[in-house]
């Protein structure tokens, strides 16, 4: 089962650059550390050989993921974004009702979530609490210590 994800241009183009990364540089020096490994001897008793193997292994598993993930991207044209509402690459701000201190994030993909630049994931149970509501409406959002009440003061294009 595919499961389509959106991306800005900065984020597939990051996409790309790891998964050709990992394609170019990381799958031929796994190459020779086997072939490394199988110049030691009998391989039947050779740990050498068996990690290389199965770190090549795990490589391609990531590489796979990451294919897949690549092929069921899709290009968000954030000048079509709707500010109505909250959206994916939509940048919200809020104000904390309990303590009244004022956040602002911008929802991106889970790929893109990145706390410490207010990038957080439509996938979190904070952007997924925030989809679909409009500036002045209250999103009450479970938490591990309980439930917070951020209400949406703004709405824009990131």
């Amino acid at each position: 089962m595919s499961k389509t994800s959106y991306y800005t241009e900065e984020g597939l183009k990051k996409l790309k650059e790891e998964l050709n990364h990992l394609k170019d540089i990381e799958r031929p020096k796994a190459s020779q550390a086997i072939a490394e490994a199988r110049d030691k001897g009998d391989l039947s008793e050779n740990a050498e050989y068996d990690a290389a193997k199965e770190a090549q292994g795990m490589l391609e598993m990531q590489i796979a993921k990451m294919e897949e993930n690549y092929v069921n991207a899709r290009l968000i044209d954030e000048s079509q974004l709707d500010v109505s509402k909250v959206l994916v690459l939509s940048t919200v701000e809020l104000v904390n009702k309990s303590n009244g201190m004022k956040m602002i994030y911008t929802l991106v993909a889970q790929s893109e979530a990145d706390l410490k630049t207010g990038k957080i994931s439509v996938n979190s149970p904070i952007g997924k609490g925030l989809l679909g509501k409009k500036v002045g409406e209250m999103a009450e959002i479970a938490v591990p210590n309980g439930t917070v009440q951020l209400k949406i003061t703004k709405i824009s294009r990131s």
